[in-house]
């Protein structure tokens, strides 16, 4: 899974206000985008009752999970790096609304102002670099694991994205779409799904992300979600296709 993009935080993450001061999270207003989004309905995945359910009770789950791990992540965060502990950043999910997304920070706290000068590795409208200097000693290892992405379980509570789904896109991402790529947008985006379960980070095309995706809501059913959701936890396991 990708991505990367407060001083001890309080053990209360599930609370109703990840933007507290207490958790130094950079406040940010999403901003509408300047153009028209083409797209007119959502997939029947997004008002599905059956699929959120599955997202309440995974989310709760992995909040739990996340409330134990908390403050060892957050101590080794801080003591390898300065910086805040979480890092937030503008996203755009179901039909192109932005929301921001919430990870543990896994990169330098400059990170953004020093990507121009990072070698992009992948093709197309995505950003990697195997190497990328930017991230930190823990940061790799949160990423590895997948650790860093835990705290997007609250946005998945919240409604924001879903257990599977499309990656969430970034701003920039989104300014430079053509006609079909707007339709990954047409479900919630996710923390997992077919890309992640396909290779992850070793699959460096975004347009092979998009037919992933779009496999992925021509398959679609709340049983496949689970599938995806067991092969993601076999991935995790194995460390396969992170870095």
């Amino acid at each position: 899974m990708h991505l990367a993009s407060p001083d001890l935080v309080s053990p209360n993450l599930i609370s109703p206000d990840l933007s507290s001061s207490n958790l130094d999270i950079p406040s940010q207003a999403p901003a509408l985008l300047d153009f028209s989004i083409p797209l007119e309905a959502p997939h029947p995945s997004a008002s599905s009752i059956l699929k959120r359910l599955i997202d309440i009770v995974g989310s709760l789950i992995g909040l739990v999970i996340l409330a134990i791990l908390l403050v060892p992540i957050a101590i080794a965060i801080k003591l390898d790096s300065p910086g805040p502990i979480l890092y937030s950043q503008e996203r755009y999910g179901l039909l192109g609304k932005p929301f921001q997304v919430y990870k543990f920070r896994s990169m330098v706290q400059n990170a953004d102002e020093l990507k121009a000068q990072i070698k992009n590795e992948a093709k197309g409208l995505i950003f990697k670099n195997q190497n990328d200097p930017r991230v930190t000693r823990v940061g790799r290892f949160l990423r590895k694991t997948s650790l860093d992405e835990f705290p997007q379980f609250w946005n998945v509570l919240k409604g924001e994205m879903s257990l599977v789904g499309t990656r969430p896109p970034t701003t920039d991402e989104v300014k430079q779409y053509q006609a079909h790529h707007w339709q990954r947008l047409s479900v919630k985006p996710g923390i997992t799904g077919e890309w992640q379960v396909n290779g992850r980070s070793l699959i460096k095309d975004f347009e092979d992300i998009v037919h992933l995706d779009l496999r992925y809501q021509a398959q679609w059913h709340p049983l496949y979600d689970l599938v995806l959701i067991l092969k993601t936890v076999r991935i995790l396991i194995t460390k396969t296709g992170a870095y």
